[in-house]
C-alpha cells in the first residue's frame, strides 16, 4: 500500500469522516478514511456521543424505576456503580462499530490505521503498528480529527482522582463525592449522570448561569431540577489549583473556597486534534485551541484541504457533523449540496434533557420583534402523568401578527425527539410555517406530541 494514490484522503472516521467517504465514493471517487484507532466510528462512538448518552440513559432507567411507587412494593431502592452501566455502554458502542464498519466495505472505502502527518498537501506518512514509513498521495485531503477534551497544564490528569470526560469513562470505583469544573454541556449532562449514581455533586460555573445561550426560562428550570435533586451549583467561581492526595482531591477556588471529592471532573472547553499532523507543512496554523479556519464550503486557506466536524470548533454536534462531511464532499466532486442550515437543533441530555431550536425571548425582544408564547407544561399531559416524567414544559415563541412560529425550546422527557415536529413546521415555507398547524391538526392522544396542540392553544388565546 505504499505511496498508493487516492482521490480523496480523510483523517478521521466520526460522523463528519464517515458521511465525506461515504458521499465521497458514491460518486466514483477513490476515497480512504485514516484513523489512530484500528476501528471506526471516531471520537464520537468510542469516547463522546455514544458513551455518554448511553450511560445518561441508564441512570435516568434507574432513576424511573426507584422512584415510581408500583415498584417500592416489591423492591427496594436500587443503587448501580458507574462500572455497571458502563456495560451498557460499551454493549451499544460495539454495534456502532460492526453497523459502521459494514458502511465502508458496501461503499468500497478503504480504512487505514495509523497517525497522519503531512508532508506536502497532496502526501501524508502513517505511523502504524506494521510499516514505519507508509505514504499515501491523495488529490484532495479532508480533515476531520474531531476534539479532545481540554486539558489545562495545571491540572493532573494522571492522577487517579482526576479526570476529564474522556478518562472518566474508565471509572471502576462510584464515587461518593464529585466536583466538576465547567458547567456547559459536558459538565451539566455529567452532573445529571453522577447525581443519578447516588452521588453528592458540586457543579463549579465560571459564568453566572447555566447554558447561558439556552432560553432564560429553560435555564432557569435546568438550575431548579438540579438542585431539587441535590447538585450543589457554586456560579461565578474559577478554578485555581488542586491539592491531591491518595484519599481525595482538594479544589482550590479563586474566591478562597476549597472543594473536597473523591473525584474532581474538568469539563471546562475542548481542544482540536491537530497537534500531530504537521500543518507547518501545508502553510496552515490552528488557533490556540487546536481549531482550524473554513470558509462556508470548509474549505481551509490551502487549496485542496477541507476541514469539518469539532475540529473547526462550533457548533460540535455530531448531527452538524455529519451535515459537514456530506457538504465538503459534495464540493470536491462538484455536486449541489444545502449548506448547514442556520436553525441547529440543540440536544441536551441532562436529567430531564434539553432541545431548542430558532430565537430565544431575549434575542426576540432585542430584535423588537413582536412575539407571543404558548406552553404547554408536561404535568398535565396525559402521556407524561402516564409515564411518571412529568417534569417539563413546550414552549412556543410565534409573531404576534403573521403567527410564523420563530423558536421550540423544551424542557423535560424525550424533548430532543419531541422537538423535531415542531423544527419541521417551522422549516416550512410560506404560510405553512405558523402555529396554527398545531392547533388545526389532530395528534394521536396519548402522545407526548400532543403537547404542541395544548402550547399552540395557549399561546393563540393570548392574542
Amino acid at each position: 500500500m505504499n505511496n498508493e494514490k487516492f482521490d480523496l484522503i480523510i483523517i478521521g472516521s466520526g460522523p463528519s469522516g464517515e458521511s465525506a467517504a461515504v458521499n465521497a465514493s458514491k460518486h466514483g471517487l477513490k476515497v480512504a478514511v485514516i484513523d489512530a484507532r484500528k476501528i471506526v466510528g471516531g471520537n464520537c462512538t468510542h469516547q463522546g456521543t455514544i458513551p455518554s448518552k448511553t450511560l445518561r440513559h441508564s441512570v435516568h432507567s434507574l432513576m424511573k424505576f426507584n422512584r415510581n411507587p408500583m415498584f417500592r412494593a416489591i423492591s427496594e431502592p436500587q443503587l448501580l456503580t458507574f462500572r455497571q452501566v458502563m456495560e451498557t455502554a460499551e454493549d451499544v458502542i460495539k454495534k456502532q462499530v460492526t453497523m459502521r464498519s459494514r458502511f465502508y466495505v458496501r461503499n468500497d472505502v478503504s480504512f487505514i490505521h495509523g497517525e497522519a502527518s503531512f508532508i506536502d498537501k497532496n502526501t501524508i506518512s502513517l505511523k502504524t503498528d506494521e510499516e514505519k514509513d507508509l505514504r499515501l498521495t491523495a488529490e484532495r485531503f479532508i480533515i476531520a480529527t474531531g476534539s479532545r477534551p481540554y486539558r489545562p497544564a495545571n491540572v493532573d490528569f494522571e492522577h487517579a482522582r482526576v479526570f476529564d470526560s474522556d478518562k472518566v469513562l474508565t471509572l471502576v470505583e462510584t464515587p461518593k463525592r464529585v466536583v466538576i469544573y465547567g458547567a456547559g454541556v459536558i459538565g451539566s449532562e455529567y452532573a445529571s449522570i453522577f447525581n443519578g449514581l447516588g452521588c453528592k455533586v458540586d457543579l463549579i460555573n465560571p459564568g453566572e448561569k447555566l447554558l447561558s445561550y439556552l432560553d432564560d426560562e429553560i435555564c432557569d428550570a435546568l438550575s431548579y431540577h438540579l438542585r431539587s435533586l441535590g447538585v450543589l451549583i457554586r456560579h461565578n467561581e474559577t478554578f485555581d489549583s488542586l491539592d491531591t492526595t491518595d484519599e481525595q482531591v482538594a479544589i482550590n477556588l479563586k474566591s478562597g473556597k476549597v472543594l473536597k471529592a473523591d473525584l474532581f471532573l474538568w469539563a471546562n472547553g475542548r481542544a482540536g486534534n491537530t497537534e500531530t499532523l504537521n500543518l507547518a507543512a501545508l502553510g496552515l496554523e490552528a488557533n490556540s485551541r487546536g481549531q482550524l479556519e473554513v470558509d462556508k464550503y470548509y474549505r481551509t486557506a490551502v487549496q485542496g484541504i477541507y476541514a469539518v466536524g469539532d475540529v473547526i470548533g462550533a457548533p460540535g454536534l455530531a448531527s452538524a457533523s455529519y451535515d459537514q462531511g456530506r457538504c465538503a464532499s459534495s464540493r470536491i466532486v462538484n455536486r449541489e449540496h444545502p449548506l448547514l442550515i442556520d436553525d441547529i437543533p440543540t440536544g441536551i441530555y441532562t436529567i430531564p434533557e434539553i432541545s431548542s431550536v430558532g430565537k430565544t425571548e431575549k434575542e426576540l425582544t432585542a430584535a423588537k420583534v413582536p412575539y407571543e408564547v404558548g406552553k404547554a407544561y408536561f404535568k398535565d399531559i396525559a402521556r407524561a402523568q402516564i409515564t411518571g416524567d412529568d417534569t417539563g414544559v413546550l414552549k412556543l415563541l410565534f409573531h404576534r401578527e403573521t403567527l410564523e412560529l420563530l423558536g421550540i425550546h423544551c424542557f423535560g422527557d424525550q424533548a430532543a425527539e419531541i422537538l423535531h415536529i415542531g423544527q419541521a413546521i417551522m422549516a416550512q415555507k410560506g404560510e405553512g410555517n405558523t402555529i396554527e398547524y398545531f392547533a388545526t391538526h389532530t395528534f394521536n392522544y396519548p402522545t407526548m406530541a400532543e403537547a404542541y396542540r395544548v402550547a399552540a392553544l395557549n399561546g393563540l388565546n393570548r392574542l
